[in-house]
């Protein structure tokens, strides 16, 4: 099959209907064909990071968060909010304030969720001390960046102290580089613009208009928490007997590292919509050994599938390969040498055989990604893609006299005195086998020399914020339908910048783009922000994803969107085999 085939395919998924499985039940409750035992098991691969709303990371952990919680919209299956714990909302004319008006829902401790309930999920989201890695989402509410960026001191909130330049002032304490405090600027927390009016009146003012806001309110980092029980007890997130939410599914057990168990949530405001009884998430990180319970009869659907049966898999009936937005890529640590050196980390990139890896490797119909923001994302034109309007190359795919050279150039002439590095990976064999192919293609086109260290999902996420490493695995998936989603990734102080990296130019793009409404000035500052980061060869892109998913046939009304996690709520199990 040609690449421009391949693309026109991929891009009709991503703008084709999509449902997962099965017909949709018009009432939303299906009560013929369905089995006498609505349990489901999910092989969620491995243990989430948390489970708090503020906190988790990762899309094991954001996907389970979307199981139990609500927000203000949930996204259906074409990616578009519906009204949740909202049941509806008004916008102003100067597209700066919104007024949301909630439905009579309670939390799975039957407590009413209330207009306070978000107003504090928000606000603790965006508190320093919380530091959560999505508390960027929460950026577009007025004040919410400057309240996240702000430093505790005493009890109190400040500025960060700069110089006449507007540049941060630092000092150093117990041998890091540490903010300065400015205690002239108090930051008063009531100036977030998030209140809550009453109960059930929710106000959000933003720091300009922004199109995907709504879209942002289905996210899970913005899922309200019950203020009466996190202000009581700070490990509330930790254990099933004090977890409260307010979504389909509520928690009963959690055996880390080996799986978890949801029930239906009987006090859920849709709970009729509801038809299973049991969501179980195994945590089996090998995907042979999960297919093997899944033929066994264990698992009725897994998160991955061996790349190696994927083909037979599909041709049974038994997987899918579902659209993705989504990038897989590596990070360089670009505050390290040599990774500082933006010739060094343009020699690898262009040393590694993208098409080797997706046709030998992961083998489910992924692009070679010479770029950073996937396709399928409208530009301001009619019928136009971001990716194709930016040009779909920012270099040439396995160049390696090119890549040669630039090593050259910076010192390392044949790989001749090129300090041994890590490569760091989560625990997977797909990650594995990644890591291998391209730690061969590095020692063979260019004589360097790197080490694969292997880590539990958590660990490598602490170690990959804190700058623990040297090259690190990395993969982006859509969390709205519009290219900031990728791009406020990378901007300074950003709680997912895990590159070290810096660009007066890329943040001032996406401050530009953030405030105005005009399509055209939002998309052509987002083209300069992905230029930006791609010519300073921040970033390796490697491939645009797909989605193989393990499905068993039994299970009905289950759906992923091309942007989203997958979604239990309105799914149940079909009898027979």
């Amino acid at each position: 099959m040609t690449r421009k085939v391949v693309v026109f395919l991929v891009l009709c998924m991503l703008a084709a209907t999509f449902a997962g499985c099965g017909t949709k039940s018009t009432g939303g409750v299906a009560t013929s064909g369905m089995a006498a035992d609505q349990t489901v098991r999910y092989n969620l691969a491995v243990e989430p990071a948390s489970l708090d709303p503020a906190l988790a990371d990762g899309n094991p952990a954001l996907g389970t968060v979307l199981q139990l919680f609500d927000g203000l919209t949930r996204n259906d299956k074409n990616n578009v909010p519906q009204p949740a714990i909202a049941t509806s909302w008004d916008v102003s004319t100067d597209k700066l304030t919104y007024t949301f008006h909630l439905r009579d829902a309670k939390w799975s401790n039957g407590d009413p969720v209330t207009a306070q309930d978000f107003e504090y999920a928000w606000k603790r989201a965006l508190a320093p001390e919380t530091a959560g890695a999505f508390s960027y989402q929460l950026y577009y509410i007025k004040n919410g960046q400057a309240f996240n960026t702000s430093l505790v001191q005493d009890g109190k909130y400040y500025a960060a102290k700069v110089d006449a330049n507007g540049n941060p002032v630092t000092t150093t304490a117990n041998g890091k580089t540490v903010p300065v405090v400015d205690t002239t600027k108090p930051f008063d927390v009531a100036s977030v613009g998030v209140k809550a009016v009453d109960d059930k009146t929710l106000q959000v003012t933003l720091e300009g208009p922004t199109p995907y806001f709504i879209d942002l309110t289905a996210y899970p980092t913005l899922a309200p928490v019950d203020k009466k029980v996190v202000e009581a007890n700070a490990q509330w997130a930790g254990n099933p007997s004090t977890y409260v939410c307010d979504g389909p599914f509520k928690l009963t057990e959690w055996g880390h590292n080996d799986h978890l168990t949801m029930v239906k949530n009987d006090t859920y405001w849709d709970a009729a919509s509801v038809r299973l009884a049991t969501v179980i998430y195994d945590m089996v990180q090998d995907p042979s050994t999960a297919l093997t319970m899944y033929q066994t009869g264990q698992l009725d659907a897994a998160a991955e599938v061996p790349s190696s049966e994927l083909k037979s898999l599909i041709a049974s009936g038994d997987a899918q390969v579902l659209p993705f937005l989504g990038t897989y890529y590596l990070l360089f640590n670009n505050s390290k040498k040599p990774f500082n050196d933006e010739r060094v980390r343009q020699a690898l990139t262009l040393a590694i055989n993208r098409q080797q890896i997706v046709d030998n490797i992961t083998k489910g119909g992924e692009l070679p990604a010479m770029a950073f923001i996937p396709y399928g994302f409208a530009d301001a034109t009619p019928n136009s893609d971001f990716r194709k309007v930016g040009g779909e190359t920012y270099f040439k795919d396995n160049d390696i006299a090119t890549a040669q050279k630039l090593l050259a150039d910076a010192g390392y002439p044949g790989g001749k005195g090129f300090p041994a590095f890590t490569y760091l990976i989560n625990t997977s064999p797909t990650h594995q086998a990644i890591g291998e192919a391209i730690q061969q293609m590095w020692k063979k086109n260019l004589g360097i020399t790197c080490s694969i260290q292997s880590e539990e999902f958590g660990v490598f996420l602490q170690d990959r914020s804190s700058l623990n490493y040297d090259v690190s695995r990395a993969g982006w998936t859509a969390d709205y339908m519009d290219p900031n989603t990728f791009l406020d990734l990378y901007i300074t102080g950003g709680g997912n910048n895990d590159l070290g990296w810096t660009s007066k130019v890329y943040d001032q793009a996406i401050a530009t783009e953030k405030a105005t409404a005009d399509q055209t000035a939002r998309l052509t500052a987002m083209h300069l922000a992905e230029d930006t980061l791609m010519k300073d060869f921040a970033i390796c892109p490697i491939y645009f994803y797909t989605n193989p998913i393990l499905l068993s046939k039994r299970v009905k009304d289950f759906y992923q969107g091309s942007i989203g996690f997958p979604d239990w709520k309105y799914a149940y199990m079909a009898s027979g085999k």
